[in-house]
Protein backbone atom coordinates (compact mmCIF):
# COMPACT_ATOMS: atom_id res chain seq x y z
CA UNK A 1 0.00 0.00 0.00
CA UNK A 2 0.99 4.01 -0.17
CA UNK A 3 0.39 5.01 3.25
CA UNK A 4 0.29 3.36 6.14
CA UNK A 5 -1.50 5.16 9.32
CA UNK A 6 -0.63 4.39 12.89
CA UNK A 7 -2.93 5.64 15.45
CA UNK A 8 -6.71 6.92 15.22
CA UNK A 9 -6.42 10.19 17.31
CA UNK A 10 -6.95 13.34 14.97
CA UNK A 11 -3.62 13.36 13.99
CA UNK A 12 -3.93 9.98 11.76
CA UNK A 13 -7.83 10.79 11.11
CA UNK A 14 -6.88 14.54 9.91
CA UNK A 15 -4.25 12.84 7.44
CA UNK A 16 -7.10 9.95 6.55
CA UNK A 17 -9.62 12.48 5.57
CA UNK A 18 -6.81 14.50 3.44
CA UNK A 19 -5.90 11.87 1.71
CA UNK A 20 -9.24 10.75 0.88
CA UNK A 21 -10.58 13.96 0.03
CA UNK A 22 -7.40 14.46 -2.46
CA UNK A 23 -8.87 10.86 -3.92
CA UNK A 24 -6.23 8.61 -2.29
CA UNK A 25 -7.83 5.70 -0.94
CA UNK A 26 -4.36 3.06 -1.17
CA UNK A 27 -4.38 3.81 2.73
CA UNK A 28 -5.10 1.83 6.11
CA UNK A 29 -5.18 3.62 9.49
CA UNK A 30 -4.26 1.05 12.27
CA UNK A 31 -5.94 1.32 15.94
CA UNK A 32 -5.08 -0.13 19.20
CA UNK A 33 -8.55 0.84 20.79
CA UNK A 34 -11.87 -0.53 19.61
CA UNK A 35 -12.97 3.23 18.56
CA UNK A 36 -11.00 6.23 17.36
CA UNK A 37 -10.62 9.33 19.08
CA UNK A 38 -7.14 8.88 21.00
CA UNK A 39 -7.02 11.28 23.85
CA UNK A 40 -10.32 12.88 22.28
CA UNK A 41 -12.55 10.30 23.33
CA UNK A 42 -15.91 10.14 25.20
CA UNK A 43 -17.94 7.69 26.58
CA UNK A 44 -20.95 7.65 28.32
CA UNK A 45 -21.44 8.00 31.72
CA UNK A 46 -24.14 9.42 34.17
CA UNK A 47 -26.50 9.67 30.99
CA UNK A 48 -23.79 12.08 29.17
CA UNK A 49 -20.31 12.21 27.21
CA UNK A 50 -17.31 11.81 29.53
CA UNK A 51 -14.43 12.92 27.64
CA UNK A 52 -11.72 9.89 29.49
CA UNK A 53 -8.71 11.98 28.39
CA UNK A 54 -9.07 15.14 30.44
CA UNK A 55 -9.41 18.55 29.36
CA UNK A 56 -10.00 18.58 25.22
CA UNK A 57 -11.72 21.22 23.52
CA UNK A 58 -11.59 23.15 20.04
CA UNK A 59 -10.11 26.23 20.03
CA UNK A 60 -11.96 29.12 18.04
CA UNK A 61 -8.10 30.28 16.45
CA UNK A 62 -7.64 28.59 13.72
CA UNK A 63 -10.20 29.23 11.05
CA UNK A 64 -8.86 26.93 8.65
CA UNK A 65 -8.93 24.15 11.22
CA UNK A 66 -12.28 24.51 12.14
CA UNK A 67 -13.69 24.94 8.55
CA UNK A 68 -11.70 21.41 7.94
CA UNK A 69 -13.62 20.04 10.63
CA UNK A 70 -16.80 21.55 10.28
CA UNK A 71 -17.20 19.60 7.56
CA UNK A 72 -17.65 16.37 9.66
CA UNK A 73 -19.65 18.17 12.53
CA UNK A 74 -21.24 21.35 11.13
CA UNK A 75 -20.61 24.39 13.31
CA UNK A 76 -24.51 24.76 14.26
CA UNK A 77 -23.99 21.62 16.00
CA UNK A 78 -21.49 23.44 18.95
CA UNK A 79 -21.75 25.96 21.61
CA UNK A 80 -18.94 28.82 21.91
CA UNK A 81 -18.00 29.74 25.26
CA UNK A 82 -15.70 32.10 26.82
CA UNK A 83 -13.57 30.18 28.68
CA UNK A 84 -13.78 30.76 33.15
CA UNK A 85 -10.87 28.50 34.45
CA UNK A 86 -9.76 29.83 38.11
CA UNK A 87 -7.05 28.57 40.40
CA UNK A 88 -7.78 28.12 44.13
CA UNK A 89 -4.51 29.50 45.78
CA UNK A 90 -4.54 30.19 49.89
CA UNK A 91 -7.87 30.85 50.36
CA UNK A 92 -8.33 32.79 46.82
CA UNK A 93 -10.31 32.04 43.87
CA UNK A 94 -8.53 33.99 40.86
CA UNK A 95 -8.83 33.93 37.25
CA UNK A 96 -6.13 32.33 35.01
CA UNK A 97 -3.22 33.10 34.88
CA UNK A 98 -2.82 34.36 38.07
CA UNK A 99 -0.16 36.99 37.08
CA UNK A 100 -2.66 38.78 34.88
CA UNK A 101 -5.58 38.43 38.05
CA UNK A 102 -3.73 39.36 41.19
CA UNK A 103 -6.28 41.70 41.56
CA UNK A 104 -9.03 39.47 42.48
CA UNK A 105 -6.75 38.55 45.55
CA UNK A 106 -7.47 40.57 49.44
CA UNK A 107 -5.38 43.65 49.32
CA UNK A 108 -2.97 42.19 51.40
CA UNK A 109 -2.04 39.37 49.13
CA UNK A 110 -1.71 41.48 46.07
CA UNK A 111 0.93 43.48 48.17
CA UNK A 112 3.11 40.57 49.21
CA UNK A 113 2.72 38.70 45.20
CA UNK A 114 3.65 42.40 43.47
CA UNK A 115 6.57 42.53 45.95
CA UNK A 116 7.29 39.31 44.97
CA UNK A 117 7.45 39.50 41.19
CA UNK A 118 8.75 43.25 40.95
CA UNK A 119 12.48 41.56 42.07
CA UNK A 120 11.62 38.40 39.97
CA UNK A 121 15.19 37.47 37.15
CA UNK A 122 13.29 39.04 34.67
CA UNK A 123 12.32 42.45 35.79
CA UNK A 124 16.20 43.33 37.55
CA UNK A 125 18.22 42.33 33.77
CA UNK A 126 19.24 38.20 34.87
CA UNK A 127 19.76 36.10 32.03
CA UNK A 128 17.11 33.68 31.11
CA UNK A 129 17.68 30.15 32.96
CA UNK A 130 17.22 26.77 31.06
CA UNK A 131 15.74 24.60 33.33
CA UNK A 132 11.63 24.79 33.92
CA UNK A 133 12.07 25.18 37.52
CA UNK A 134 14.67 28.34 37.35
CA UNK A 135 12.22 29.31 34.84
CA UNK A 136 9.80 29.81 37.03
CA UNK A 137 11.28 32.20 39.76
CA UNK A 138 12.86 34.00 37.00
CA UNK A 139 9.51 34.86 35.13
CA UNK A 140 7.07 34.84 38.30
CA UNK A 141 9.01 35.50 41.19
CA UNK A 142 9.19 33.41 44.45
CA UNK A 143 5.78 33.62 46.04
CA UNK A 144 3.89 32.67 42.50
CA UNK A 145 6.72 29.99 42.13
CA UNK A 146 6.65 28.62 45.63
CA UNK A 147 2.59 29.12 45.73
CA UNK A 148 1.36 27.96 42.51
CA UNK A 149 3.70 27.47 39.55
CA UNK A 150 5.89 24.72 41.38
CA UNK A 151 3.53 22.47 43.46
CA UNK A 152 0.96 22.73 40.56
CA UNK A 153 3.34 21.10 38.04
CA UNK A 154 5.22 18.77 40.33
CA UNK A 155 1.36 17.03 41.09
CA UNK A 156 0.50 17.47 37.09
CA UNK A 157 3.86 16.10 36.30
CA UNK A 158 5.23 13.98 39.49
CA UNK A 159 8.72 14.70 38.56
CA UNK A 160 11.56 16.84 39.56
CA UNK A 161 11.04 20.45 37.13
CA UNK A 162 14.65 20.27 37.08
CA UNK A 163 14.35 18.14 34.44
CA UNK A 164 12.14 19.84 32.08
CA UNK A 165 13.72 22.73 29.57
CA UNK A 166 11.85 26.01 28.60
CA UNK A 167 11.74 26.10 25.03
CA UNK A 168 7.75 25.01 24.88
CA UNK A 169 6.75 28.13 27.38
CA UNK A 170 5.15 29.38 24.36
CA UNK A 171 1.84 27.51 25.48
CA UNK A 172 2.21 29.49 28.70
CA UNK A 173 0.20 32.97 29.09
CA UNK A 174 2.67 36.06 28.77
CA UNK A 175 2.13 38.85 31.32
CA UNK A 176 5.01 41.64 32.19
CA UNK A 177 4.98 43.02 35.63
CA UNK A 178 3.42 45.98 34.11
CA UNK A 179 0.73 44.11 32.88
CA UNK A 180 0.34 42.49 36.23
CA UNK A 181 0.68 46.05 37.98
CA UNK A 182 -1.89 47.48 35.45
CA UNK A 183 -4.52 44.98 36.23
CA UNK A 184 -4.21 45.45 39.76
CA UNK A 185 -4.89 49.08 39.06
CA UNK A 186 -7.56 49.21 36.48
CA UNK A 187 -9.08 45.93 38.10
CA UNK A 188 -9.07 43.76 34.81
CA UNK A 189 -6.36 41.43 33.42
CA UNK A 190 -3.90 42.27 30.46
CA UNK A 191 -1.27 40.69 28.98
CA UNK A 192 -1.25 37.21 26.47
CA UNK A 193 -3.69 35.12 27.76
CA UNK A 194 -3.99 31.29 27.46
CA UNK A 195 -4.62 28.85 24.77
CA UNK A 196 -8.70 28.22 24.60
CA UNK A 197 -9.85 31.73 25.80
CA UNK A 198 -12.93 31.05 23.22
CA UNK A 199 -13.48 27.14 22.30
CA UNK A 200 -15.97 25.18 21.15
CA UNK A 201 -17.81 22.14 22.63
CA UNK A 202 -20.70 19.71 20.98
CA UNK A 203 -24.10 20.85 21.52
CA UNK A 204 -24.99 17.32 21.90
CA UNK A 205 -22.10 14.87 22.23
CA UNK A 206 -18.71 15.10 24.21
CA UNK A 207 -15.77 15.62 22.47
CA UNK A 208 -15.41 12.30 20.67
CA UNK A 209 -18.19 12.58 18.73
CA UNK A 210 -16.35 14.79 16.35
CA UNK A 211 -13.54 11.70 15.55
CA UNK A 212 -16.13 9.03 15.41
CA UNK A 213 -17.56 11.07 12.67
CA UNK A 214 -14.46 11.43 10.42
CA UNK A 215 -13.48 7.95 11.47
CA UNK A 216 -17.13 6.51 10.25
CA UNK A 217 -16.37 8.39 6.49
CA UNK A 218 -12.82 6.42 6.08
CA UNK A 219 -14.05 3.32 7.59
CA UNK A 220 -13.56 0.77 4.65
CA UNK A 221 -9.78 2.00 5.70
CA UNK A 222 -9.82 1.36 9.71
CA UNK A 223 -8.88 -1.50 11.28
CA UNK A 224 -9.27 -1.79 14.65
CA UNK A 225 -8.23 -3.45 17.92
CA UNK A 226 -4.36 -3.77 16.09
CA UNK A 227 -1.61 -3.29 18.55
CA UNK A 228 1.57 -2.71 17.01
CA UNK A 229 4.41 -3.95 18.69
CA UNK A 230 7.67 -3.65 16.19
CA UNK A 231 8.64 -1.83 13.25
CA UNK A 232 11.41 -2.41 10.20
CA UNK A 233 12.94 0.87 9.01
CA UNK A 234 14.73 -1.54 6.12
CA UNK A 235 11.64 -3.21 4.88
CA UNK A 236 9.09 -0.46 6.00
CA UNK A 237 7.59 -2.50 7.68
CA UNK A 238 4.87 -2.69 10.96
CA UNK A 239 3.93 -6.13 12.73
CA UNK A 240 1.02 -6.21 14.91
CA UNK A 241 0.48 -8.13 18.36
CA UNK A 242 -1.67 -10.58 15.97
CA UNK A 243 1.53 -11.43 14.11
CA UNK A 244 0.02 -9.80 10.93
CA UNK A 245 2.61 -7.69 9.36
CA UNK A 246 1.70 -4.88 7.02
CA UNK A 247 3.92 -2.92 4.50
CA UNK A 248 3.69 0.61 2.82
CA UNK A 249 5.65 3.14 1.26
CA UNK A 250 5.18 5.34 3.48
CA UNK A 251 4.47 5.38 7.32
CA UNK A 252 2.96 7.89 9.09
CA UNK A 253 3.12 7.03 12.63
CA UNK A 254 0.99 9.05 15.45
CA UNK A 255 1.65 6.70 18.11
CA UNK A 256 4.22 6.62 21.17
CA UNK A 257 7.90 5.87 20.44
CA UNK A 258 8.13 3.98 23.53
CA UNK A 259 4.91 1.37 22.19
CA UNK A 260 7.63 0.04 19.62
CA UNK A 261 8.83 -3.47 21.44
CA UNK A 262 11.14 -4.15 18.37
CA UNK A 263 12.87 -1.59 16.23
CA UNK A 264 14.70 -2.84 12.95
CA UNK A 265 16.80 -0.91 10.81
CA UNK A 266 17.98 1.90 13.14
CA UNK A 267 21.16 2.90 14.37
CA UNK A 268 21.50 2.06 18.36
CA UNK A 269 22.18 5.25 19.80
CA UNK A 270 18.69 6.46 18.28
CA UNK A 271 17.12 3.45 19.33
CA UNK A 272 18.93 3.99 22.63
CA UNK A 273 17.56 7.78 22.74
CA UNK A 274 14.07 6.91 22.84
CA UNK A 275 14.49 5.41 26.10
CA UNK A 276 14.95 8.93 27.23
CA UNK A 277 11.45 10.27 26.16
CA UNK A 278 9.57 10.92 29.33
CA UNK A 279 5.81 11.47 29.64
CA UNK A 280 3.17 11.10 32.79
CA UNK A 281 0.32 8.65 32.87
CA UNK A 282 -3.18 10.74 34.24
CA UNK A 283 -6.15 9.21 35.87
CA UNK A 284 -9.93 10.68 34.70
CA UNK A 285 -12.52 10.24 37.99
CA UNK A 286 -16.13 11.52 37.28
CA UNK A 287 -17.88 12.64 40.54
CA UNK A 288 -21.42 12.85 40.60
CA UNK A 289 -22.20 16.03 42.27
CA UNK A 290 -22.41 19.14 40.61
CA UNK A 291 -20.46 22.54 42.08
CA UNK A 292 -21.91 26.02 42.88
CA UNK A 293 -19.19 27.74 40.41
CA UNK A 294 -19.91 29.09 36.82
CA UNK A 295 -16.04 27.75 36.11
CA UNK A 296 -15.13 25.08 33.37
CA UNK A 297 -11.83 23.90 35.04
CA UNK A 298 -10.09 24.89 37.99
CA UNK A 299 -6.76 24.38 39.05
CA UNK A 300 -5.36 23.40 42.46
CA UNK A 301 -1.81 23.58 43.46
CA UNK A 302 -2.61 22.26 47.24
CA UNK A 303 -0.46 19.47 47.88
CA UNK A 304 -2.62 17.58 49.97
CA UNK A 305 -5.57 16.95 47.06
CA UNK A 306 -4.35 14.24 44.58
CA UNK A 307 -6.06 15.96 41.56
CA UNK A 308 -4.52 18.76 39.76
CA UNK A 309 -7.57 19.39 38.00
CA UNK A 310 -10.80 19.13 37.62
CA UNK A 311 -13.12 19.94 34.84
CA UNK A 312 -17.07 21.14 35.79
CA UNK A 313 -18.81 18.95 33.05
CA UNK A 314 -22.49 20.67 33.77
CA UNK A 315 -21.10 23.65 33.07
CA UNK A 316 -20.21 23.12 28.91
CA UNK A 317 -21.73 19.70 28.47
CA UNK A 318 -25.50 19.86 28.17
CA UNK A 319 -28.09 18.25 29.72
CA UNK A 320 -25.01 16.59 32.44
CA UNK A 321 -24.12 16.86 35.69
CA UNK A 322 -21.30 16.67 37.73
CA UNK A 323 -17.27 16.77 37.07
CA UNK A 324 -14.19 15.05 36.88
CA UNK A 325 -11.14 15.07 38.18
CA UNK A 326 -7.39 14.50 36.84
CA UNK A 327 -4.90 12.48 38.50
CA UNK A 328 -1.15 11.51 37.92
CA UNK A 329 -0.87 8.10 37.96
CA UNK A 330 1.72 8.16 41.21
CA UNK A 331 -0.69 10.17 43.36
CA UNK A 332 -3.12 7.68 42.99
CA UNK A 333 -2.82 6.13 46.27
CA UNK A 334 -3.85 9.58 48.19
CA UNK A 335 -7.19 8.78 47.06
CA UNK A 336 -10.01 6.54 49.25
CA UNK A 337 -11.18 3.97 47.38
CA UNK A 338 -14.59 4.46 45.54
CA UNK A 339 -16.60 2.96 43.20
CA UNK A 340 -16.28 6.02 40.89
CA UNK A 341 -16.17 5.61 37.51
CA UNK A 342 -12.19 6.18 36.57
CA UNK A 343 -10.23 5.98 33.35
CA UNK A 344 -6.65 5.61 33.25
CA UNK A 345 -4.90 7.42 30.43
CA UNK A 346 -0.81 5.79 30.35
CA UNK A 347 -0.07 7.94 27.59
CA UNK A 348 -1.37 11.62 28.89
CA UNK A 349 1.44 14.19 28.06
CA UNK A 350 4.93 14.10 26.72
CA UNK A 351 7.22 15.88 28.92
CA UNK A 352 9.33 18.71 28.01
CA UNK A 353 12.46 17.59 29.23
CA UNK A 354 16.25 19.66 28.45
CA UNK A 355 17.38 16.86 25.72
CA UNK A 356 14.13 16.21 24.51
CA UNK A 357 14.41 19.11 21.41
CA UNK A 358 18.35 17.47 20.79
CA UNK A 359 16.43 13.57 20.49
CA UNK A 360 13.30 14.34 18.52
CA UNK A 361 14.94 16.71 15.94
CA UNK A 362 17.39 13.40 15.38
CA UNK A 363 14.84 10.54 15.97
CA UNK A 364 12.67 12.43 13.01
CA UNK A 365 14.55 13.91 10.81
CA UNK A 366 16.62 10.08 10.23
CA UNK A 367 12.89 8.51 10.26
CA UNK A 368 11.94 10.38 7.69
CA UNK A 369 14.79 9.88 5.36
CA UNK A 370 13.39 6.29 5.71
CA UNK A 371 9.86 6.81 4.72
CA UNK A 372 8.81 7.12 8.80
CA UNK A 373 6.91 10.52 9.69
CA UNK A 374 6.14 11.33 13.32
CA UNK A 375 3.23 13.22 13.43
CA UNK A 376 1.10 14.94 16.44
CA UNK A 377 0.88 14.82 20.29
CA UNK A 378 2.95 11.36 20.63
CA UNK A 379 4.65 11.12 16.76
CA UNK A 380 6.72 13.88 17.80
CA UNK A 381 6.31 13.80 21.49
CA UNK A 382 5.20 17.71 21.98
CA UNK A 383 2.67 18.26 24.27
CA UNK A 384 -0.28 19.70 21.08
CA UNK A 385 -3.60 21.17 21.42
CA UNK A 386 -6.28 18.83 19.06
CA UNK A 387 -6.16 22.08 16.96
CA UNK A 388 -2.52 22.66 16.67
CA UNK A 389 -2.49 18.60 16.07
CA UNK A 390 -4.77 19.21 13.01
CA UNK A 391 -3.33 21.98 11.74
CA UNK A 392 0.30 19.66 11.62
CA UNK A 393 -1.37 17.06 9.86
CA UNK A 394 -3.24 19.03 7.22
CA UNK A 395 0.03 20.52 5.90
CA UNK A 396 1.66 17.18 6.40
CA UNK A 397 -0.98 15.92 3.97
CA UNK A 398 -0.54 18.73 1.66
CA UNK A 399 3.08 17.59 1.26
CA UNK A 400 2.20 13.81 0.53
CA UNK A 401 -0.71 15.29 -2.40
Amino acid sequence: MKYLILGAGPAGLTVANKLKQAGITDFLVLEREDSAGGLCRSVDVDGSPFDIGGGHFLDVRRPKVNEFLFRFMPEEEWDKYDRDSRIVINGNIVNHPIEANIWQMKTEDQVEYLKSIAIAGCNIGTEMPEAFIDWIYWKLGSKIAEEYMIPYNQKMFNRELNQLGTYWLEKLPNVSFEETLLSCLEKKAYGTQPGHAQFYYPKKYGYGELWLRMAEVIRDNMEYGKTVKGIDFTTKTVTTSDGIRYQAESIITTIPWMEFDEITGMPDKLKASIGELKFSSIQTEYIADNLDTPCHWIYYPDPKLSYHRILVRHNFCHGSRGYWTETNSERIGMEEPNDNFKYMNQYAYPLNTIRKPEIMKDLLNWSKTKGVIGLGRWGEHQHYNSDVTVDLAMKLSEELV
